[in-house]
């Protein structure tokens, strides 16, 4: 079954021109009128030749309108990668801000803080283990605080406070508790393990 097409081009080839244009109206045309189901699927599965996602696109340009667009869209992905570096739409959006002029940076942030609040994951690496933090400009520190607190965030809503909970249960003491929680300050994996570990061999005793 032949794709189909939108004045004169496939509907995908329409959807990265969208998103590289930031062109909030195209994408509300092509979408109309399909049901939830179709829009997810094309949001989700459009790909450029070189295996970029449609969210990649928008962010390697800065494009806010057209990504707060695409971030209401049913069931939409926050986190696919691309083929070559496995790179999420979060450190696209980091690349460009970096190769942006200083000026840049307060739009930039409101950008990124958009992205995190609507579940980009700030831990995940791309196939060099970089996680979005660590591409960030070291100048740039409002953005590394931004993305440290959500760092800090997600931890405490996973497996960090599923952790706390069985040693309430056991009743092992508080005192002891803090010891140990005072040595994982939630930014560090190393440093995390090494709390796990620990926590594995008080329970083990």
């Amino acid at each position: 079954m032949p794709e189909e097409e939108h004045d004169g081009a496939s509907v995908k080839e329409q959807l990265v021109a969208a998103c590289r244009g930031n062109n909030t109206e195209l994408l509300t045309e092509i979408l109309a009128d399909r049901p939830d189901e179709e829009i997810t699927k094309l949001l989700n599965e459009t790909t450029t030749v070189l295996g970029n996602h449609l969210y990649h696109e928008a962010a390697l340009r800065g494009n806010y309108e057209i990504i707060d667009l695409l971030l209401d869209q049913p069931d939409f992905e926050c986190d696919p990668i691309t083929r070559l570096d496995a790179d999420t739409p979060l450190h696209s959006a980091i690349r460009w801000l970096n190769s942006e002029p200083v000026a840049q940076r307060p739009f930039g942030l409101a950008l990124i803080e958009m992205m995190l609040e609507a579940g980009s994951n700030p831990r995940q690496k791309n196939k060099g283990g970089i996680t979005p933090f660590h591409l960030v400009d070291p100048g740039n520190t409002e953005l590394r605080d931004l993305i440290r607190k959500f760092e800090f965030a997600t931890q405490n809503s996973g497996d960090y406070v599923n952790v706390e909970q069985p040693k309430a249960a056991q009743g092992i003491v508080q005192d002891d508790e803090s010891d140990d929680d005072a040595e994982f300050s939630g930014s560090d994996e190393e440093e995390r393990a090494e709390w796990e570990r620990r926590q594995s061999q008080k329970k083990k005793a």
